[in-house]
């Protein structure tokens, strides 16, 4: 693990691998540290201390944290119902060599958790830990992916929080908003957060 300063009161943790990255942010929120946020991404994450701690000593603190095997929040798991309506789901069973229903089966089945956030606020990459899911972007992007797709890309499945362009594969959509400013918090999907995508009768 690199750490490198990012700012006045910030470290940036550069790690080798998401499995990394989940295990050493678990880790990090289990201790007591003097930080404002922790934010992963994909290989790093942003440490951000607070106004009283000299970054040196906040650096030198993070060093010595272990990072254990990573485990999966204990909190029941956010339940998000889908229809499993998408445009792309028959392409996306065709690329995991699957059929339909089996893809929809182990997309409901997996143990989901949010790896990180990003892209537009509430927007949440999620890695599961019993199937494989690699599932290559589409060719040429949509303009207009709805809000509320349900979507698969990469080793990552995601709801689109909001309508915008995209590129990933859309095999359904939520019943739920999974970012809305009128409620607290308003991102119903936080980093550690275990979801569970239960299809809608």
């Amino acid at each position: 693990m690199r750490i490198l300063p990012s700012g006045s009161r910030g470290l940036l943790l550069e790690l080798d691998s998401l499995q990394e990255v989940l295990e050493m942010y678990a880790a990090l929120v289990d201790e007591d540290l003097p930080v404002l946020d922790l934010v992963p991404a994909g290989r790093t994450i942003l440490v951000v201390g607070d106004r009283t701690t000299e970054l040196g000593e906040l650096a030198t603190r993070v060093a010595r944290v272990e990072p254990g095997e990573h485990r999966r929040s204990g909190a029941a798991p956010v339940t998000v119902p889908v229809r499993y309506d998408g445009e792309d789901l028959a392409d996306a069973a065709r690329l995991l060599e699957l059929p339909v229903d089996e893809l929809v089966r182990r997309h409901r089945e997996e143990e989901w958790t949010v790896a990180f956030c990003g892209f537009a606020p509430g927007f949440g990459y999620l890695t599961g830990a019993r199937f494989r899911w690699h599932v290559p972007r589409r060719p040429s992007p949509r303009t207009r992916v709805p809000a509320g797709a349900l979507a698969l890309a990469g080793e990552f499945t995601g709801v689109y929080p909001r309508e915008s362009p995209g590129g990933w594969q859309l095999i359904g959509h939520a019943l739920v908003d999974v970012f809305d400013l009128g409620r607290d918090p308003a991102s119903l999907l936080a980093p550690g957060a275990r979801v569970q995508f239960v299809e809608a009768g």
